[in-house]
């Protein structure tokens, strides 16, 4: 049993069954992980173990591949694609299983050659975290990046990016972010390991993207199950709705800009994207006056707080305590909190922090004046944020109070800056 690594093809033996498969590095010592060849993975106990054969022993990958004698086509456009960690560009040590970062231009080329025809691309390394443990610190890393790609002459940005908490980063981008050229965010919900694996068809469709005549932070992923399109989300009304279906995300009251077909390099728009630049042609002369702008300035004390039946009010005492500026509440229906935290959101706003509701229902808006509860709330200072995701709300006040006194704060809340707010008649017409 300690003859064995990883690499190593192996056959466990159980008392019933019998696994053959590849040994990958395990986080438990009393489980052995193998990848099996339909690829997915098992984990044994090894008490339950009664025997391992080695069937091949396996060989330390090396990566050393010459270089690619790639051309750079003037007809095309010049795509940066940044990764942050994700799957979605990631190269699979087949012997270990371990998926490794493929953030050269040669890597995503060796991995995805279909790039070749849509732009000129070069690949760039900026994190390398589950997204899980991005932080605004992170953001502001990020726009630095873009910036720097755009002065030197990127026509479009992908950033790479895991999916928990892309949209997130996508509304983050949305406000700190002022430029001529698309902005693509982009995730893969199985990995490229999986035959399953949406990371090729969701990346050339984000370079696709990237090369639009348009303006703006988006999000790119599936548009369904299948392997048949994706869509193009504005990247402050967009939410991930499942935690592992590959169409996970979802534009939330309001639909997708634009319908994108991987295999035809096609794209459809269904609804006029933000900031469309005329004409689909490079223009030589407009390329090195690209305009970007970015204001890192976040005010990172602010609190997003789920409403649930019993919650304790004291939860808001300690925000207040520890010196937050802001607080978004996830409120119940309309815009509700229960009567039993009252005391301590009137603390709160006594106290200068800004407190603004929105809905955990996701779909619909909040309106605060139907029921007592949300009347009640608004005179304790409450205000209702009409038509934003809770995320989108917690970034976007992270961004005002970064840059504005509460007062104007409070006036910019309900303004539509980035289009993470619909307007009623558009969404009457598709809700």
């Amino acid at each position: 049993m300690d003859n064995c690594n990883i690499g190593d093809l192996i056959s466990i033996k159980t008392e019933n069954t019998t696994y053959t498969g590849t040994i990958m590095p395990s986080l438990d010592d009393n489980v052995i992980v193998i990848k099996m060849k339909n690829g997915y993975n098992v984990g044994i106990l090894r008490d339950n173990i009664k025997s391992i054969d080695v069937l091949k022993k396996g060989k330390k990958p090396t990566y050393e591949l010459p270089p690619l004698k790639i051309e750079k086509k003037n007809d095309l456009k010049n795509i940066a694609i940044l990764s942050t960690g994700g799957t979605v560009a990631s190269r699979v040590d087949y012997n270990t299983g371990a998926v490794h970062p493929a953030f050269t231009a040669d890597d995503l080329i060796r991995a995805i050659p279909e790039l070749l025809d849509i732009a000129n691309i070069k690949g760039k390394a900026v994190l390398n975290i589950l997204s899980e443990n991005m932080t605004p610190a992170y953001w502001k890393i990020i726009a630095e990046e873009i910036k720097k790609e755009i002065e030197n002459g990127a026509d479009g940005i992908v950033i790479a990016h895991g999916t928990d908490t892309m949209h997130y980063t996508a509304s983050a981008l949305s406000f700190m972010i002022d430029a001529d050229i698309p902005i693509v965010l982009v995730g893969a919900q199985r990995s490229s390991d999986r035959p399953s694996s949406d990371a090729s068809l969701n990346l050339i469709s984000a370079v696709i993207a990237s090369t639009q005549p348009i303006k703006g932070v988006y999000v790119v992923m599936h548009g369904e199950s299948g392997d048949t399109f994706c869509y193009l989300h504005e990247g402050a009304k967009v939410r991930k709705l499942h935690s592992s279906r590959r169409n996970a995300f979802k534009s939330v009251n309001n639909i997708p800009i634009a319908k994108i077909n991987p295999f035809t390099k096609d794209i459809e728009y269904l609804r006029k994207p933000n900031k469309v630049n005329e004409g689909n042609k490079i223009n030589k002369e407009s390329e090195s006056n690209k305009k970007i702008s970015i204001n890192t300035n976040l005010e990172e004390k602010v609190a997003l707080i789920k409403i649930y039946p019993g919650i304790d009010g004291n939860i808001i005492n300690y925000y207040v305590d520890n010196g937050y500026k802001g607080i978004v509440i996830e409120g119940t229906g309309l815009g509700h909190a229960p009567e039993t935290i009252f005391e301590n959101i009137k603390y709160a706003t006594d106290k200068g922090v800004l407190v603004a509701m929105t809905t955990q229902t996701i779909n619909g808006r909040v309106n605060m004046n139907v029921y007592s509860n949300g009347r009640e709330l608004q005179k304790l200072g409450v205000i209702g944020c009409e038509d934003m995701l809770p995320e989108v709300a917690l970034v976007k006040m992270m961004y005002l109070l970064g840059n504005y006194d509460t007062e104007k704060a409070k006036e910019l809340i309900n303004k539509n800056l980035v289009g993470e707010i619909t307007e009623i008649s558009r969404f009457d017409a598709y809700y």
